[in-house]
């Protein structure tokens, strides 16, 4: 009976906003301090929390609709930022620390006679992290994917491309571990 009291705030949430959302599943949670943006372009699948303080946007700066697809079973951290102008996708099991910025775009800042902004949004990359991954506090990745079930260090900022089963840290990111198939282990990586 508890636990049922206690979801009844979120309850009355879905019960106001799940007709905004392109797919908002009855079972997710968003906290009441989340400000969501875009919700148009925002599915969000079933026992996924996001906790207080986050920003979700799907911001529409050319002809393309923005996809921000949050999937089942996600657990996003405090304070978090997720930001979409084309593509942006948490498949299911995706594991966000506090103070996570993900964003398939940045500003142009190539005229120095324009303060950067008011100068134009760019579509970078579209970004993928894969089922099962983790992402570390203060983690940015800027138009790169991550594969499954793979490691982003603490305060790494992830620019390029992480692939299955690796552990990356520093800015910019870079792979220090892979999981060998062939001997079960997880082994490191010479640069």
């Amino acid at each position: 009976m508890i636990e049922y009291i206690k979801r009844v705030p979120f309850i009355v949430y879905f019960l106001c906003n799940w007709f905004k959302y392109k797919k908002l599943h009855f079972k997710s949670i968003i906290n009441f301090s989340v400000r969501v943006q875009g919700k148009k372009n925002i599915s969000i699948g079933s026992n996924s929390v996001i906790q207080r303080g986050g920003w979700l946007l799907a911001l529409k700066i050319d002809a393309h609709e923005p996809d921000l697809s949050i999937g089942s079973c996600c657990a996003i951290g405090d304070y978090c930022h997720i930001t979409a102008v084309r593509k942006v996708v948490l498949e299911n099991d995706v594991l966000l620390a506090n103070n996570v910025y993900i964003s398939d775009n940045l500003h142009d800042y190539k005229n120095i006679q324009i303060p950067i902004i008011s100068q134009p949004v760019l579509f970078k990359k579209e970004v993928i992290l894969q089922s099962g991954c983790w992402i570390g506090e203060n983690v940015c990745i800027i138009g790169a994917s991550v594969g499954k079930n793979s490691v982003i260090g603490a305060n790494s900022v992830v620019t390029n491309d992480i692939g299955d089963y690796c552990i990356a840290v520093g800015a910019p990111a870079k792979v220090i571990k892979k999981f060998d198939e062939v001997s079960q282990q997880w082994l490191s990586v010479s640069n």
